[in-house]
């Protein structure tokens, strides 16, 4: 009901300002309509004040609200303010809470024992948080970039013998798709079960025509938040960020490669693309896949983990632990897991992100470890592919440099890979970047890793990384010029909703 307020308002807003400024009503109409107007406006004010938000949001969208007629409001209401009422998402809410509480139920040995203190402070929070469990019956494998990460998919695809499920913010039809949908329709044909979640906004390429194939060849695809749908529910700024690949209930994958030619390193725009994803196998990919399967209810309503043979638990030696952890909208805590486990180093953080726009919080975590004597690292793009991300990043830089953190810009090409690694026994790796819209809007999975050998391939990989990179040197950046830093601050104006 308060959904269709909102809409209702925006058609009212609408209406009056062109009766007030188009039209020849009456002196006496108008007034009726630009008091409505003020009046709606007044409300949603109010309502905004008593949400109690921390002081500058509230100042600005007060403003926006204000001195933006219409424009204002509808970006206000689309950006995600139903949210902080709780009216958003609540059916997906209640479904993956059960679910996980479920998982979560199931027994298991003591895993916090033979941890360090650090280390058994974090995973005990995050295994309360999340209702999920760590696993100690997991084997990971890093995959370093597009090429041998899509060699591992296709190989694992090829193997399937029951079903295939996949779930990606960008999907692309160009060779790299179809040749994965080359795959999946000879699987098809040989019996298995193939399913498709695709991101509307971010699959806005794929064409009907390109759906259609797909439907036609057997395969079951489901779009996530379709556009249209999301301008009535106030849905449309919220996305599916995740990358999922589940073969059989045994093996999965998942990281920062969504599919396109690009994250090959083959768009002549962002060159060499520097990005990491996971190989898992055993019993953490069952969380993975309960994932897949309540977006797939959310977005058919066919409720696949009914069915028993969906979440048979497989076991594997492993060596440390693996978590799986979900964030979305319905519960934004994948800023407090970042937060939790920065504040738990005690001798170095490692970031490599493409977008940098941190919390409050997370800032002051990193400035007060660096002064501590941690050693913390930050990688980011050289350049970035979005105007506003790019110098809302740098905007940043200042504050990082003043407190000693070491911040490095890669060269190569386009660094897409999201790691952050801790004490070097500790890392989380998957689709969420460091920056609002991961940590408020965007769908997002992660795996936490403690102790796992995987955790040396990715320091590894860091500091190769870093060898690709050039060091921002506080004296050179200080020298940067007026009209780069009004750059830096406009950008910053809009770091919520980047």
């Amino acid at each position: 009901m308060k959904i269709r307020i909102e809409i209702f308002f925006v058609i009212m807003m609408v209406f009056f300002c062109w009766m007030v400024l188009f039209t020849r009503f009456p002196f006496w109409w108008k007034a009726i309509g630009m008091g409505v107007y003020a009046a709606i406006i007044l409300y949603s004010v109010g309502e905004l004040w008593l949400q109690n938000r921390p002081v500058p949001r509230t100042l600005l969208w007060t403003c926006l609200l204000i001195l933006l007629p219409v424009a204002g409001y509808i970006f206000y209401i689309y950006s995600g303010q139903m949210l902080f009422k709780g009216e958003l998402f609540q059916s997906k809410r209640a479904s993956d809470r059960e679910l996980f509480e479920a998982l979560g139920k199931r027994k298991r040995p003591n895993v916090l024992s033979a941890l360090n203190d650090h280390q058994r402070g974090f995973v005990s929070y995050l295994e309360r948080v999340t209702l999920t469990n760590q696993s100690q019956n997991t084997r990971t494998k890093i995959l370093q970039n597009g090429e041998i990460t899509f060699l591992e998919v296709k190989q694992k695809l090829k193997e399937a013998k029951d079903f295939i499920h996949l779930e990606y913010y960008i999907f692309r039809y160009d060779r790299l798709g179809q040749e994965l949908m080359e795959i999946l329709t000879a699987k098809v044909k040989e019996g298995v079960e193939v399913r498709l979640i695709y991101d509307a906004f971010g699959s806005f390429a794929l064409s009907e025509q390109d759906k259609r194939k797909m439907a036609e060849s057997g395969i079951q695809i489901q779009p996530f938040l379709p556009l249209i749908s999301g301008w009535f529910t106030q849905k449309f700024n919220f996305r599916n960020h995740r990358k999922i690949i589940v073969i059989d209930g045994k093996i999965g994958f998942v990281g920062g490669l969504n599919v396109g030619v690009e994250y090959l390193g083959e768009d002549e725009r962002f060159g060499f693309w520097c990005d990491t994803h996971v190989l898992l196998e055993g019993e953490a990919v069952q969380t993975l896949h309960a994932v897949f399967l309540l977006d797939w209810k959310y977005v058919c309503g066919e409720a696949l983990f009914e069915d028993s043979r969906y979440l048979q638990p497989v076991s594997l030696a492993g060596n440390g632990l693996v978590h799986v952890v979900a964030t979305g909208p319905e519960t934004r805590d994948m800023g407090d897991h970042f937060y939790a486990m920065i504040s738990s180093a005690t001798e170095s953080i490692w970031i490599a992100t493409p977008y940098f726009i941190p919390s409050q919080t997370i800032m002051t975590a990193l400035r007060v470890a660096a002064k501590k004597g941690i050693q913390v690292r930050l990688m980011v793009p050289e350049s970035n592919d979005s105007f506003l991300t790019q110098y809302a990043t740098q905007s940043y830089f200042p504050d990082l440099l003043r407190a000693g953190i070491e911040i490095y810009t890669y060269q190569k090409g386009f660094l897409h890979k999201k790691v952050i690694i801790v004490d070097g026994d500790m890392a989380t790796i998957g689709t969420a970047n460091m920056d609002q819209r991961s940590f408020h809007l965007n769908f997002e999975v992660n795996l936490f890793l403690t102790d796992t050998d995987s955790i040396d391939d990715l320091v590894s990989h860091f500091e190769e990384d870093l060898k690709e990179c050039k060091r921002v040197r506080p004296v050179a950046f200080y020298k940067r010029g007026i009209g780069v830093k009004w750059k830096e601050s406009f950008s910053r104006l809009f770091s919520g909703v980047l």
